[in-house]
């Protein structure tokens, strides 16, 4: 049974948002079309509260971009993004939900971020998602969103630990940082992960 996983395609990484994806809008068309070829669609979402400490704001003297150690982990501080209840952290009223059965919150703890849709940064708390997608019967993921270089990625990443077979969409994704992502798109296939696009896939459907 085959999954796709739509990663935080919410306002906050669309152009004009808080923390822009490059070309983020681009993608949307290709994950609609995606969900018609899955046996399951979920979703997940960036779901801050408001004082996150993974925001450049809750630290005084910090700019965005920089890194600091919290709680012990590597942490990039973000402009403030996708905070809980605005209009930033919904969906993209372009993406159809309709197929979209489930949808898992991240970030909802304060003291550390969460870029895999499955657990936090420091792997303390699952999210559900795993045990869901196992509920189900799954045993191929299809991961793709926003953005390729930090939640999809790790989304991938921690779906290939739990046993699944995984597929990182790349045209149907976007990084923030496209050099970074190459680095990352290396190592995901050093793991037994897989790179795919999305076109080639429709063409064969």
């Amino acid at each position: 049974m085959k999954a796709l996983i739509i990663v935080d395609v919410q306002h906050d990484f669309l152009p004009g948002g808080a923390l822009a994806v490059p070309n983020g809008d681009e993608i949307i068309p290709l994950i609609n079309e995606l969900q018609q070829y899955v046996d399951l669609v979920v979703a997940t979402q960036d779901w801050h509260p408001a004082g996150h400490k993974s925001f450049a704001s809750a630290h005084e003297g910090k700019n965005t971009f920089e890194t600091i150690d919290l709680e012990g982990l590597e942490q990039v501080l973000w402009p403030d993004h996708c905070i809980q209840g605005t209009p930033g952290a919904d969906f993209s009223p372009d993406l159809h939900m309709n197929h979209v059965e489930a949808i898992f919150r991240k970030g909802m703890e304060t003291d550390i971020d969460s870029y895999s849709g499955f657990y936090d940064n420091g792997h303390r708390k699952a999210t559900g998602l795993g045990a869901y997608l196992k509920g189900r019967g799954v045993t191929d993921i299809w991961v793709c969103g926003l953005a390729s270089d930090y939640c999809v990625y790790f989304t991938a990443l921690d779906g290939l630990e739990l046993g699944f077979k995984t597929t990182l969409i790349e045209d149907a994704s976007r990084p923030i940082d496209a050099i970074s992502f190459e680095l990352k798109k290396e190592h995901l296939l050093s793991k037994g992960g897989q790179i795919a696009q999305a076109k080639k896939i429709l063409l064969k459907m």
